[in-house]
């Protein structure tokens, strides 16, 4: 039998009505502080793991989804 596709532990989906509610908030927001001549930045949405792991505790470790490079092994990477 095949697998039911699933996200990682402590993400979420978001129906459309919800991406509608969520945008126009972050419109509002962001146009609220360009009027104050804030201006955009983008950071990272994934960190090397040395960045995060031990700093929220071993709730937060089990609940930081790791990307492996082809051919790593997790216990290589916790290493």
């Amino acid at each position: 039998m095949a697998q039911k596709p699933s996200i990682p532990k402590g993400t979420r989906d978001f129906s459309p009505s919800e991406v509608v509610k969520r945008n126009y908030i972050m419109d509002t927001i962001r146009s609220c502080f360009t009027t104050y001549g804030f201006q955009p930045i983008e950071t990272p949405s994934f960190e090397n793991s040395e960045t995060l792991m031990g700093k929220y505790g071993e709730e937060g470790d089990r609940l930081i989804f790791k990307i492996l490079n082809s051919g790593d092994y997790l216990r290589k990477v916790d290493d």
